[in-house]
C-alpha cells in the first residue's frame, strides 16, 4: 500500500495511510468468507471473534506473522489469507509438543500443502530456542492463542517462558506486534492453574512479557465473560467456548 500510485498526484502524499487504514477490514472481511476454510474453521468463528481480533493484531498484506501452537490451523490460514504472495506465515510448532499423539508437527506441515497457502512454512524449534540471525528483527507480528498458559506445564518440560519471551523480542522488527490470548485465571493466581484449569492470571502474563523489553500497547475485550468465576476447567462443558478470555497487544520499542 506505501507504494499504491493515485492518479491524482496533487492528493497522493496525503492518502496512503488513509487508504491502508480503510482496506484492512474488507481485507480481513474476505479472508474470513474465503470458501475454502474447512468447516472446523468456521463454525468457531462465532466464539473467537476473528474480525474484532485480526484488527487489533495489525496484520496486513506483505507482513511477516510467526503463529505459535497454531493447531489445526484457524488463525494460520486467515493470516496466510491476508498477508498474501509477499508475505510469509511461520506455523512454529514447539519442539516439546512434537510427540504428542495429536501430531501438531504433522498438522502444521498439512496447512503448507494446502491451495491457496503457499506462504506458510511450518518450523518446529525448542521453545526457548533463538531463531538464526538471519530471522532477527525480520518478522512483523507474533502471536499466540489459548496456548501461552500451557508453555509452564510438565510437559514443556521445564522450557524457559523467560527466554522465550526474549527469543519473540529479538526476531520482531523494531516496532513489531506480539499478541497473547488466553483463558482468563482468578486475578492474584499466577501461574497456580496453568496444568488443573488451563488458566493463566492475565497480570502475570503481562508481566512476564514487559520483562523481556515489551511495552505493553493495549488489550481487546471482545472474549471476555465476566460471568465466568475463573473456577472450571476451560473443556468443562458448562464454560467451554465461553470462558473469560483476554487478549494482548505488546509492542517492540522503535529503535
Amino acid at each position: 500500500m506505501k507504494h499504491f500510485i493515485l492518479a491524482l498526484a496533487t492528493v497522493g502524499a496525503l492518502l496512503p495511510a488513509q487508504t491502508m487504514a480503510q482496506a484492512q477490514p474488507s481485507t480481513i472481511a474476505a479472508a474470513i468468507s474465503d470458501q475454502t476454510r474447512p468447516e472446523t474453521d468456521t463454525r468457531q468463528d462465532e466464539l473467537r471473534h476473528p474480525a474484532e481480533l485480526l484488527a487489533f493484531s495489525k496484520v496486513k498484506a506483505g507482513d511477516a506473522v510467526v503463529d505459535v501452537v497454531p493447531g489445526r490451523g484457524y488463525w494460520t490460514r486467515i493470516f496466510s489469507t491476508i498477508v498474501g504472495p509477499k508475505g510469509k506465515v511461520y506455523a512454529y510448532v514447539p519442539a516439546e509438543l512434537a510427540g504428542l499423539k495429536s501430531d501438531p508437527v504433522a498438522l502444521a506441515k498439512a496447512i503448507t500443502l494446502e491451495a491457496g497457502h503457499g506462504n506458510v512454512e511450518e518450523t518446529s524449534l525448542p521453545l526457548a530456542q533463538q531463531r538464526p540471525p538471519s530471522v532477527d528483527s525480520t518478522i512483523d507480528v507474533v502471536w499466540t492463542f489459548e496456548n501461552y498458559h500451557d508453555f509452564h506445564d510438565s510437559f514443556m518440560k521445564g522450557a524457559d517462558v523467560g527466554a522465550f519471551n526474549l527469543a519473540v523480542f529479538n526476531m520482531l522488527k523494531p516496532g513489531g506486534y506480539y499478541l497473547v490470548g488466553d483463558h482468563a485465571a482468578a486475578a492474584g493466581s499466577k501461574l497456580k492453574n496453568t496444568e488443573d484449569l488451563h488458566r493463566i492470571d492475565p497480570e502475570e502474563v503481562r508481566a512476564e512479557v514487559e520483562k523481556a523489553g515489551f511495552v505493553f500497547d493495549g488489550e481487546i475485550k471482545v472474549l471476555a465473560n465476566p460471568e465466568d468465576d475463573h473456577t472450571l476447567k476451560v473443556f468443562d462443558p458448562a464454560i467451554r467456548g465461553k470462558t473469560d478470555r483476554f487478549v494482548f497487544r505488546f509492542r517492540k520499542p522503535a529503535q
